[in-house]
């Protein structure tokens, strides 16, 4: 039920009650328990509704010069919230899911201005004692007020994995969610707009040089008894039906719930499996293999030609029984490479900048791609990639062609994709009228399909590559090669886990060790997340001599 009085919105569901105040949420309160979940919000203080343009530029729509805001009731279950302000014009739409109870809203604005990326929602004054957690890094809980996530923007999906936050207090909370299947780029904003404060991005697709309008997608509020596992289980049961996830389970392999022990980054060493066999079951152990072809890692892609000692390696381990797993690349191409030319036309562009999106390797350090056309031909040495988009049907064939030969040779029919995660919104976002995120989907499952069926893993793990993906790489929060300060703090939550573990099992990146507390501490903070539990090494010695980090590892994998 919807009531406006004096442009205030008074919302009761069956689960909540909400008022707005000029389009400001000014309270968010359980009807189970009386528990109020905002505080201290100064309506006239408090902007509702931004429009963002690039650059980071945000502009607020419902303050300053000429600005006007009324609000109009349109039924018992609807009402809007108009915006006329100096710089555009804006609407925020509030109603009731009488079904589950949520208050539904839904943001959206317009200029005469070009170059509007999104139309950003503010939720302001949420309560100082409740802890966010969501599903970033693969999940945390951490308070707002964390120098961790304080003036943070996350973009879904590559960082911001699935498209809701929870707010968890302590025997309950609530939450805000997007029921979102058309892949519409969002994005998740943590106290930009005050510490206790979150934002709720809806972009528009690139490119947006002359786009002057945003919006889309619809919101979701809803209160909660318990802890954060049943908004979590609310999410993954309209996850599993909106994508179907009880068929992509019937492709798993039988063997990937038996996991235990995985080894990232493994030297093509026969001496390092020789010597495993004797600690562990090889069936219950994967091993990630980077250095299996001719070409040197990350070079001469798509070049996927095995080298002599790749294909022993990799023949030595499947006989012992191990779960042998050849590193590809789902996206990136060498310019050095002939097939650069056939797909060229289809390299991802920043949507800011336009630049070529990729990396390159100089004086030990990643930098952008080069944007001339002939040092592009010439940077090999310097390891240059970059990075085309998915949906082109070309480099999906191209791709395909490359591994399904290389896997006959090898005889794997479990592969490694890197970098599947790296989609976002880009300047060049659509191809084929499909975005990247929704092109990396069709990918992997276009990958799945080759020969007699492959197993496909991938770096990252999200709400899109948990679908295909069986196996992922995943990173510590903002910590892929060095940890940074405050790392300790993001473990204790299997967000992801609990959401995919069932379809994708995940392992570690890098620095995994064991002999230093640097290391453990890494080791420790995937485990808590719910991944397999990971080591990297060098040689055989430290698995004939293991250290006690190594030995807990290998008697769990027994």
């Amino acid at each position: 039920m919807i009531n406006v009085k004096d442009n205030n919105i008074y919302i009761e569901t069956k689960t909540l009650t909400a008022e707005i105040s000029n389009g400001v949420l000014t309270s968010i309160r359980s009807r189970e328990t009386g528990e109020e979940f905002l505080e201290d919000v100064d309506a006239a203080k408090s902007t509702a509704i931004q429009l963002v343009y690039l650059h980071e530029q945000a502009v607020s729509l419902d303050k300053g010069t000429l600005c006007n805001i009324s609000v109009h009731k349109m039924n018992d279950r609807y009402a809007e919230v108009r915006f006329e302000s100096w710089y555009g014009n804006g609407i925020i739409a509030f109603s009731e899911d009488t079904e589950n109870g949520d208050l539904v809203v839904e943001p959206s604005a317009w200029s005469t201005r070009p170059g509007v990326l999104a139309v950003r929602w503010n939720l302001h004054g949420i309560r100082k004692d409740l802890e966010l957690v969501a599903p970033l890094f693969q999940g945390i809980k951490l308070k707002l007020d964390d120098l961790l996530i304080r003036n943070k923007h996350w973009r879904w999906p590559d960082v911001w994995e699935a498209g809701f936050a929870i707010l968890q207090g302590r025997e309950s909370g609530f939450w805000v969610y997007a029921r979102d299947t058309q892949y519409r780029y969002k994005s998740f904003n943590t106290g930009k707009a005050g510490i206790f404060s979150l934002g709720f991005d809806s972009e528009a697709y690139g490119p947006v040089d002359n786009n002057i309008s945003a919006g889309g997608i619809r919101w979701r509020i809803n209160t909660y008894r318990g802890d954060w596992h049943k908004p979590a289980s609310v999410y993954r049961e309209w996850l599993w039906k909106a994508y179907d996830l009880d068929r992509e389970m019937q492709r798993r392999p039988g063997w990937l719930q038996d996991l235990r022990m995985a080894i990232a980054w493994c030297p093509t060493k026969v001496e390092i499996l020789e010597a495993l066999k004797e600690k562990v079951d090889p069936s219950k152990v994967l091993v990630h293999v980077p250095h299996w072809r001719v070409d040197g890692y990350d070079r001469n892609y798509p070049c996927y030609t095995a080298s002599e000692k790749g294909k022993a390696f990799i023949k030595r381990g499947l006989e012992l029984g191990f779960r042998m797993m050849p590193h590809y690349n789902a996206m990136e191409v060498d310019p050095s490479n002939p097939v650069f030319e056939q797909v060229r036309d289809f390299v991802y562009r920043d949507i800011t900048t336009k630049r070529y999106l990729g990396w390159a390797w100089v004086d030990n350090k990643s930098e952008l791609v080069p944007q001339s056309p002939t040092v592009l031909k010439k940077s090999r040495e310097f390891n240059v990639m970059t990075k085309i988009h998915p949906a082109a049907r070309i480099w999906r064939s191209i791709l395909g062609d490359a591994i399904l030969e290389s896997t006959r040779v090898t005889g794997t029919n479990l592969v490694f994709v890197d970098i599947s995660h790296n989609t976002y919104n880009l300047h060049n976002c659509l191809i084929n009228n499909t975005t990247p995120t929704e092109g990396v989907r069709e990918l992997i499952s276009y990958l799945q399909d080759l020969g007699d069926g492959m197993y496909v893993g991938g770096e990252g793990l999200n709400e899109i590559t948990a679908q295909g993906h069986c196996i992922a790489q995943v990173h510590l929060f903002e910590s892929s090669g060095k940890s940074i300060p405050g790392l300790e703090r993001t473990g204790g939550c299997d967000l992801n886990n609990f959401l995919f573990g069932d379809l994708c099992k995940t392992f570690g990146y890098s620095a995994l060790n064991g002999k230093t507390e640097y290391e453990r501490l890494r080791m420790r903070i995937h485990e808590e997340h719910g991944a397999i539990p990971t080591i990297t090494l060098q040689d055989a010695e430290e698995i004939i001599n293991p250290n006690e980090a190594f030995c807990r590892i290998f008697a769990n994998a027994r």
